[in-house]
């Protein structure tokens, strides 16, 4: 298999798995936001330390999203 084609089926592994992750979180929280969504996704993806370096805490401990003033 040509080197293009191994790293592109790396590519649309990467995604699949990038997508059910994301459906295991919508369904877990069914009335997230689309923000709330893509923050839960970015901190499994992270770790919790490199998320609260990156986003702050737009996400509480709980996972909940915080208000923005």
């Amino acid at each position: 298999m040509p080197p293009e084609e191994r790293l592109q089926r790396a590519i649309d592994l990467s995604a699949a798995v990038r997508r059910l992750g994301e459906a295991g979180i919508r369904e877990a929280h069914p009335n997230a936001s689309e923000r709330e969504i893509f923050l839960r996704v970015a901190r499994q993806q992270l770790g919790e330390e490199l998320f609260r370096q990156v986003y702050g805490s737009e996400l509480g401990q709980d996972g909940s999203p915080q208000r923005r003033h």
